[in-house]
């Protein structure tokens, strides 16, 4: 078996530049399309095996160490590995013509997490967002080169993107196909690229994304914008931009669904009597009716001043829960008063009364400070 570095006609030192490098020249000099004759086509075979080996590190360092390169690292002369034979007849070998390979691909998806307040939740919010992220490059306007030049077709390949071989197999010869070493399977070849963004068509900047978060939205819930992510290699299309929504704690309202939960306190005095009452609610000051007679655990609702509904339209309701205040320290004039009012309305030893579900059970945690 040849050696692979004296094929090529380097030394065995030869940094990778300088393997590309002898590869092409004597491509340019044997390839079949150049020259017809058998000699060239064997010679052909046995440099494009040498740089197939020798251009990869793991099968150079392996080669480097006296061992075999794996099923497919015979010399051209020998059986080809299976892979190749699994290529052949499963799509990928028989000489069909695949094409080459596009630079430009689609770019990454991104996701953010953006907290909005509560308040923000009710009618829904607009944000610019500072987004770290790859654009296209405004040198090359995502060409990949430099301005004034262009991408030029591949002098190894003629800009099919791949070089075929035949090899021998169990089968007897086949044609195998693989992508051009020299191009790595674009076709072409950027021979001056982009100074700006190394022949990528893109850069790393800071740009700032308007959103446009709508009423509703809850904690966990994901916007999808599409084409707002990151800018694809070589002019390729935006990736999206996912949005996860985390909503802030609020001191005083809570959510449940589309509504708005809070609790009012109140004085045993206004609980008997009845009295007026302002909430601050979230979009505006609500002005509450407090019936005489007033218990801990009632409910107060305001229809349409909850939560503007994710899909479709409406709002949900404000409820509020009532928790009567019992008052903690009294001097002795206020106490005689109570117990001139407890001797007038006395209704016997305190009891359990019968259990009953209702809608205040859900604010019951709120109030017992649980």
């Amino acid at each position: 078996m040849a050696d692979h570095y004296e094929v090529l006609g380097v030394d065995r030192n030869a940094t990778p530049d300088e393997i590309k490098k002898a590869y092409r020249r004597l491509a340019r000099e044997l390839h079949p399309d150049v020259n017809p004759s058998s000699e060239a086509q064997e010679r052909f075979k046995l440099v494009t095996h040498a740089y197939d080996v020798l251009s990869d590190p793991q099968q150079r360092q392996q080669y480097d160490l006296g061992g075999s390169t794996g099923f497919g690292g015979g010399a051209p002369g020998d059986f080809a590995g299976f892979g190749d034979i699994f290529e052949t007849f499963f799509g990928g070998g028989g000489g069909a013509t695949r094409g080459p390979r596009s630079r430009r691909e689609r770019g990454q998806d991104a996701l953010l997490r953006v907290e909005v307040d509560l308040d923000e939740v009710v009618f829904g919010t607009h944000r610019d967002l500072e987004v770290d992220t790859a654009v296209v490059c405004e040198t090359c306007n995502g060409s990949c080169c430099q301005p004034g030049t262009a991408p030029v077709t591949c002098d190894i390949c003629h800009g099919t993107g791949s070089i075929q071989r035949s090899v021998r197999s169990l089968l007897g010869n086949v044609m195998t196909s693989s992508p051009c070493g020299s191009c790595r399977g674009y076709g072409t070849v950027i021979a001056t690229p982009c100074v700006t963004c190394q022949g990528q068509g893109r850069v790393r900047a800071r740009r700032t994304v308007p959103v446009d978060i709508p009423a509703g939205v809850d904690t966990g819930l994901r916007l999808q914008m599409p084409g707002s992510g990151e800018a694809g290699p070589a002019g390729g299309p935006n990736g999206d931009l996912y949005l996860e929504i985390k909503v802030k704690h609020h001191d005083v309202f809570s959510r449940d669904g589309d509504d708005l939960l809070c609790t009012l306190e109140v004085s045993m005095a206004d609980a008997i009597l009845g009295t007026t009452a302002t909430v601050k609610a979230l979009d505006g000051d609500i002005r509450l009716e407090l019936k005489p007679g007033t218990q801990s655990a009632d409910i107060v609702s305001v229809k349409d001043r909850g939560i503007t509904h994710l899909r479709g339209s409406g709002r949900g309701d404000l409820r509020v829960g009532i928790q009567v205040v019992t008052p903690t320290k009294l001097d002795h004039k206020e106490k005689e008063l109570i117990k001139k009012f407890a001797a007038t309305h006395h209704s016997g030893e305190p009891s359990l009364a019968r259990f009953q579900q209702g809608l205040f059970a859900k604010l019951r945690d709120r109030f017992l400070n649980l």
